[in-house]
């Protein structure tokens, strides 16, 4: 491992003890060292523009951290063990290239603050395809509740046939829980869109910094402007990142069980394109619908990944090493939450449903509430009318189809007014932001 920073002369380093504090940073930091690279190039402008590097300085650390990037896109430069962290390995890049223009780097910042930046500037990134994903999801399921409106389904409630419904109705309702899903993400963008780059250790430098020309130059929308606030926001705005991403992940949930139920043998309303199940390694008569069964999954390592961080937060003000931890978190919670919700759009686009099984599952007793509330509209009191129509509930079909009975269904937002224009609008304003 390189020289230490921190290590005072006279103290060995045990590394028993080393490779504890280091935990898994080496190995997580590699999804954070191209923006750390990123803000270090914006803090050596930063320098730059208040004196501490020349401009020959500035350039050609600008020149190394470029090849730098490259050369970790490209494998030629590995983060491996002989770093403590990812910020180490750029301050040993630049100083064995540029010698003490790459040991001026450090100048004004602490490890604390570099990682601060970059997983900011992840969580930015990370956010914006969770908005995209469940963009996409409300625009495919836009498009079925269109085409496949007046299409009957059992409806349920209590896993129980319940009432009539429709594809359209089953669509919509995801189009609008996915349109609020990309909405939370840009909300939650704007929260974390503030720049922490310049505030160190959480006390600020005895330096003019130019934390506004960074801001610009990192694409924040915002300067955090208290180095104090900068160590609160930590975790903080992890949390509120893995909050919007639960928010899709659950709803995955939710949809990925329909779709078990739906493609399991007793229901048999779905058909799953062939390459999202897999074939039984004891059992030849069957298919397994394992992709959606992990989507169903994954909201739990979500879930589990905001505890995490949670449960660090208990905390007094300022920089503790404990925050290390936080990055393991987001880094599993956001690899699994968006690995599933990828697949999804296309899943959706592509399952087919089997209209024979679909109006077979309809039977008489699911008329029962349109018998019940047509008394009422009539004039009779509603208990009454309920009881009346729950005694002759086998009969309740009578001279009724699942047409009918949708094309009466005029609430707002219900079967025969899905309301898909006033959703569209919203999807439409989603995409202009």
């Amino acid at each position: 491992m390189s020289d230490l920073l921190w290590q005072k002369p006279g103290v060995t380093v045990d590394a028993r003890i080393q490779k504890f504090l280091a935990g898994d940073d080496v190995v997580l930091d590699r999804e954070f060292f191209l923006h750390d690279i990123t803000a270090s190039k914006a803090h050596a402008e930063g320098l730059q523009r208040i004196g501490i590097l020349s401009a020959d300085e500035l350039s050609g650390l600008q020149r190394e951290l470029d090849v730098l990037a490259a050369d970790f896109r490209s494998g030629a430069f590995v983060l491996d063990e002989r770093y403590e962290d990812c910020h180490s390995a750029i301050e040993s890049r630049l100083t064995e290239r540029l010698g003490d223009a790459g040991r001026k780097i450090h100048t004004g910042r602490s490890r604390n603050d570099q990682i601060l930046v970059a997983t900011r500037l992840w969580l930015k990134e990370k956010l914006a395809r969770v908005g995209q994903l469940s963009s996409q999801v409300a625009a495919v399921a836009l498009d079925r509740a269109q085409a496949e409106g007046k299409l009957p389904i059992p409806g349920y409630t209590h896993i129980q046939r319940a009432v009539v419904s429709s594809a359209g109705m089953w669509w919509a309702g995801w189009a609008e829980a996915f349109i609020d899903n990309a909405t939370r993400a840009a909300d939650t963008h704007r929260l974390v869109d503030a720049n922490p780059l310049g505030t160190a250790a959480g006390y600020g430098v005895n330096l003019a910094l130019d934390r506004d020309h960074a801001t610009g130059v990192l694409g924040f929308a915002r300067l955090q402007v208290s180095p104090t606030y900068a160590q609160l926001s930590r975790g903080k705005f992890e949390m509120a990142a893995l909050e919007a991403l639960g928010g899709a992940t659950l709803d995955l949930r939710r949809l990925a069980w329909d779709l078990s139920l739906f493609t399991s043998a007793e229901f048999g309303f779905v058909a799953l394109p062939a390459q999202y199940t897999t074939g039984s390694s004891i059992m030849p008569n069957k298919r397994n619908p394992d992709v959606i069964e992990l989507m169903r999954a994954t909201h739990a390592s979500v879930a589990a990944a905001r505890t995490e961080i949670e449960q660090l937060l208990s905390l007094p003000s300022g920089y503790h090493r404990d925050l290390q931890a936080s990055k393991g978190a987001i880094f599993h919670g956001f690899g699994r939450g968006l690995a599933a919700l990828e697949l999804l759009p296309d899943l959706l686009a592509n399952l087919e449903w089997r209209e024979d099984r679909l109006r077979s599952a309809i039977d008489s007793g699911m008329y029962a509430t349109d018998v019940a509330v047509e008394a009422a509209v009539a004039g009779v009191p509603f208990r009454e009318a309920y009881r009346a129509a729950a005694a002759s509930a086998g009969e309740a079909g009578a001279g009724r189809s699942p047409e009918s009975s949708l094309a009466a269904r005029t609430s707002p937002g219900a079967a025969a007014d899905l309301r898909l224009d006033d959703l569209r609008s919203r999807w439409a304003a989603l995409q202009a932001c």
